[in-house]
């Protein structure tokens, strides 16, 4: 008998090591290799369904000169939501690997069987549940109101078992829910492990590929929000989904991570209803739902998700510290970022926070990754310090340089007549976005310096 082989596996990176070492030294992280069985080693030269070193794979394939790849636009499939589409950059690719994520209760399963019920009226389709009986997901889809017919289930863990089901019905999607809850027979470790969430993907990503199917993976999230399992998943598939929303909203937004058929950080926002996931059309209008009168530490700013803008309102708090060293409390925008704004603003604003604490907000839960809300924080803050209140059809975006200068920021003229659109009649931005022609009924406010953004309220 052959005696059993391990390894010793990162898991935040992948790199693999002979022997266990307290350091990372791919990745220079601390206590993360853990212990991996290896497959043995089978005739003919492969080690298992999987695939790693020693796979013998269809050496007769010819060498293709890159000028010779056919170039034709790869069909795409509609998933039957437009936010969807929109995030996976147009639609589902065939032979593509798509990996779901997101807190427990965040809607994953409840998409991906709402999106399999519509499409299976007209695709075949293969939805693996390892987490839940197929009574459950039957009740599930019958509290939906969604059409049953036509989609095939099947509850099982056993990669292998999955893969010679998907070959005999040769279904065009393909949804694995979860990928944490799967397994290869060859390999020792518990489902959930490294070896096993690495070496399951890495079989059924192969699949899809052979066989021209879109894979759709559900993958759970560790308490930091990041994906759970090794990291070399995320290399392995096409594209990387996160759903995120908290218990107490009713809204949810899906912002992709990684992607090689489309754009990165695209945003798609629905809607958490008794019926299931409903998309948001217009996701401007649910971040605006203002009060009548305004409140000062207020403003609405231009953030720019993908490929459109969204408008969503800011609000600061600045009260006077009972503490020596002042908080800097910061939901949506980057903390750190927030301090050095701060000090900006103290320099070459003439405004000083150093004895104040400072909380911001962004209004449902959006998590703003662009530098286009410095000055929209920067004017917030002031408004909530002198406890006046900004007026409501105002609207701010802009970068933040450290000698307080105004610097542009992508896609200026669309956040402006995105801002028109919705009956802003104001707006200050950076000189270098203003447009030679105001919209009508607006005043675009160019400004300079910070001191000029201050001047123009």
């Amino acid at each position: 008998m052959a005696k059993a082989k391990s390894a010793f596996v990162c898991t935040e990176c992948g790199a693999e090591y002979r022997k266990w070492q307290g350091q990372c030294s791919n990745c220079n992280e601390w206590n993360t290799l853990s212990e991996v069985r290896l497959a043995s080693a089978r005739p003919g030269g492969g080690t298992s369904a999987t695939g790693r070193a020693g796979y013998a794979g269809d050496l007769s394939r010819d060498v293709v000169d890159l000028s010779n790849v056919d170039l034709s636009e790869v069909p795409r499939l509609s998933s039957t939501f437009s936010e969807f589409d929109r995030v996976l950059g147009g639609g589902l690719v065939p032979g593509s690997a798509v990996l779901l994520g997101g807190n427990p209760g965040a809607g994953k399963s409840t998409l991906l069987l709402q999106t399999a019920c519509k499409l299976a009226q007209q695709r075949r389709i293969l939805y693996v549940t390892g987490e839940e009986s197929l009574s459950q997901v039957a009740m599930r889809a019958h509290r939906l109101q969604l059409p049953t017919s036509g989609l095939k289930m099947l509850a099982e863990t056993s990669v292998e078992t999955i893969l010679a089901v998907a070959e005999r019905e040769k279904p065009e999607i393909l949804v694995i829910d979860s990928i944490q809850t799967m397994h290869l027979e060859d390999i020792s470790s518990a489902p959930g492990g490294v070896a096993q969430v690495r070496e399951s993907a890495a079989a059924l990503t192969r699949f899809a590929k052979q066989t021209n199917t879109v894979l759709l993976l559900v993958g759970h999230v560790t308490k930091d929000g990041t994906l759970a399992g090794p990291k070399v998943l995320e290399h392995m598939i096409d594209a990387s989904l996160l759903l995120e929303g908290g218990a107490d909203s009713r809204f949810r937004t899906l912002r992709g991570q990684k992607n090689r058929f489309g754009a990165v950080n695209e945003l798609g926002v629905f809607a958490m209803l008794e019926q299931g996931l409903k998309e948001v059309k217009n996701p401007s209008a649910i971040f605006l739902s203002r009060q009548e009168e305004q409140a000062p530490g207020s403003l609405v700013m231009v953030v720019w998700e993908g490929t459109r803008p969204i408008l969503v309102e800011v609000q600061a708090l600045v009260d006077e510290s009972a503490l020596g060293n002042p908080r800097r409390v910061a939901v949506g925008v980057d903390q750190n970022r927030l301090a050095m704004l701060l000090a900006v603003l103290n320099r070459h604003g003439g405004l000083f926070t150093g004895d104040q604490d400072v909380f911001l907000n962004v209004v449902g839960g959006v998590k703003v990754l662009e530098t286009s809300a410095d000055l929209a924080v920067l004017l917030a803050v002031v408004s909530s310090l002198q406890n006046r209140a900004l007026p409501k059809e105002l609207v701010v975006f802009g970068e933040v340089g450290l000698s307080g200068e105004i610097r542009p920021v992508p896609s200026g003229q669309e956040r402006i007549a995105e801002a028109a659109k919705h009956g802003f009649l104001r707006a200050i931005v950076p000189r270098a976005n203003a447009p030679k022609q105001s919209p009508k009924g607006m005043e675009v406010i160019a400004v300079d310096k910070l001191s000029d953004a201050l001047e123009a309220l």
